[in-house]
């Protein structure tokens, strides 16, 4: 059911599909992030509109609300939210780490207190299977630990609980129509990330993850981890790398080989009134926007830019009006997907490595980054 084509090969960027239950993902591709079953400020139709393939929503937060049992009674997530096209959900290992001050780890799972409640509520390799199959995505994660990079024994401690919960969440799953990912961790040391990727890939998933970064390591040290876990990687398998999003993140992660990705930045940027560029990260409440009578970006082809001024835009934000977060959003979301979009078509005729220079320098500006990663928006 869940079959990888590698259909071109250029360095180490990969053109591909994946096929799911409800549809064939062209990779590279990069996933817009509904952490509460929705993607924010949009519809499931103007994400279509915008050509997103691949949507995220987590794990954590649908258990604890709506409750993944009432999802799996209105049909799944896919009914649920009315999105007919493939969906992907963490395992809540992330959002665990997040949570520093209220959990309490050990070899069988993690016990937390709810962030909206303060209820206790405890996750297993197992629970988080089983929520994952009752959200019923096409794609889910074994349950992981993700660790501070900059604390090398913990990081190989936590490795080593997630390679034993790996193994767990195999022997968990009951769903035959998902698509369980392991994931791969080991922080920013060389020696674990490689032999986190060795056990990972000796193990029957059909896609492999990588996760722990972005989360406050510098993005070069995230850049040289993926240059020792990729080429680790069976090459007939997905990769997908969790939580990274910048334009410079998806261009330097597409030429490392990498073929999913996923972020809140583009619709969080948006409702703190930031946008993305050709002339780099533009912050739309500034006054300077006050009369200015051009799109966004001039370059740009999505809704916004060919309908909207950043005067009107600017407007909007001094209002309050809801219309601001929408629009930017649309435009931040198409400028991701449509340059990816591109990178798919350098890569089928071959000219990707020699355009990453070019695609640097336009998007470079935008490269800015939150040192902790938040893949969740609550």
């Amino acid at each position: 059911m869940f079959e990888f084509e590698l259909l071109k090969i250029d360095g180490r960027a990969r053109l591909g599909s994946f096929k799911t239950p409800h549809g064939d993902l062209k990779t590279p591709v990069f996933a817009p992030v509904g952490t509460q079953a929705t993607v924010k400020t949009l519809t499931p139709e103007q994400l279509k509109q915008l050509g997103a393939t691949l949507v995220l929503s987590n794990t954590y937060h649908l258990f604890l609300r709506p409750g993944d049992e009432l999802v799996a009674k209105m049909g799944g997530l896919h009914q649920f939210m009315q999105w007919p096209n493939p969906i992907l959900t963490d395992s809540g290992g992330y959002q665990v780490f997040s949570l520093a001050l209220t959990r309490k780890i050990d070899d069988d799972g993690v016990t937390f207190k709810s962030h909206i409640d303060g209820s206790t509520h405890r996750f297993t390799p197992e629970k988080s299977i089983a929520i994952q199959e009752n959200l019923g995505a096409d794609i889910i994660m074994a349950f992981d630990e993700c660790s501070d990079p900059n604390d090398k024994a913990y990081t190989q401690k936590a490795m080593e609980r997630t390679h034993r919960w790996a193994e767990r969440s195999l022997k968990a799953q009951t769903r035959a129509d998902q698509a369980l990912f392991g994931i791969v961790q080991g922080g920013v040391d060389p020696v674990l990330r490689a032999q986190s990727a060795k056990f990972i890939s000796g193990m029957p998933f059909p896609g492999i993850a990588i996760g722990g970064l972005s989360v406050g390591e510098t993005k070069q040290e995230m850049f040289d981890a993926l240059d020792v876990v990729t080429p680790l990687l069976p090459g007939d398998k997905p990769r997908y790398l969790m939580g990274v999003g910048t334009p410079e993140d998806l261009i330097m992660g597409i030429a490392r080989g990498v073929d999913i990705f996923d972020c809140v930045l583009p619709t969080r940027l948006a409702r703190h009134h930031a946008a993305f560029s050709s002339e780099g990260r533009l912050n739309l409440m500034n006054a300077s926007y006050k009369w200015d009578p051009r799109p966004i970006d001039p370059q740009c082809s999505c809704y916004t830019c060919q309908n909207f001024t950043r005067a009107y835009i600017r407007h909007l934000i001094t209002s309050k009006e809801l219309l601001a977060g929408t629009l930017i959003s649309i435009h931040n979301l198409h400028s991701l997907i449509q340059l990816v979009n591109d990178i798919r078509g350098y890569i089928q005729e071959g000219v990707f490595e020699s355009k990453i220079s070019m695609l640097l320098e336009q998007w470079g500006n935008n490269a800015q980054r939150q040192m902790l990663r938040s893949d969740h928006e609550i």
